[in-house]
């Protein structure tokens, strides 16, 4: 049998809340109680929830996105914080050993990282994304995953990012280029 993990990835304030400073608004907020549900049904069966999450200085002149992005999710902001629901839920399951956060500072979670080792020290096999930017960060994750042989899923009500053509592209990237599973 396959071992699963879900990735939650940069459900945060900047992200998410209607103030957040690079928010995706209401489409990425209407996916919270989605999320939750499936980091409950993962932890219920034992399986990993993991949480990678954007992690920046303010006007780092070295970090490419300085560039392209306005400031978010700086260090200790509460932009960086995790949005609504999925705060309250690691709140209470953060010290779970099927619960790991940790910090990147590219789009794919896998760079710059150790998920890879992580993934592989317990027989992860298969991948389960969802989270925002569809179209950036769950899409450069999703490409590192596929080049590193990792089955994927992505959880169509459980993905968002700013404008319908960018995730109408990135859900038929997934499925076209990657072939991951869509659901």
């Amino acid at each position: 049998m396959d071992k699963a993990a879900l990735l939650i990835i940069d459900y945060t304030n900047d992200f998410v809340a209607p103030d957040g400073a690079l928010t995706a608004g209401k489409p990425a907020q209407d996916i919270a109680s989605t999320i939750v549900t499936l980091a409950d049904q993962f932890l219920a069966k034992k399986q990993f929830i993991i949480l990678p999450t954007d992690l920046h200085v303010a006007n780092d002149p070295f970090h490419p996105e300085t560039k392209l992005f306005s400031p978010h999710n700086l260090v200790d902001s509460r932009g960086r914080a995790f949005y609504g629901p999925l705060a309250n839920w690691y709140a209470e399951h953060q010290d779970s050993p099927y619960v790991y956060a940790f910090a990147k500072n590219r789009y794919s979670a896998f760079a710059n990282t150790n998920l890879d080792n992580f993934l592989r020290e317990r027989q992860i096999t298969d991948l389960h994304l969802t989270g925002v930017c569809t179209d950036i960060c769950v899409l450069h994750t999703a490409v590192s995953a596929y080049n590193l042989n990792y089955p994927l899923t992505i959880h169509k009500k459980a993905v968002a990012t700013f404008t319908p053509n960018g995730q109408e592209w990135a859900l038929a990237h997934f499925k076209n280029s990657l072939g991951a599973t869509i659901i």
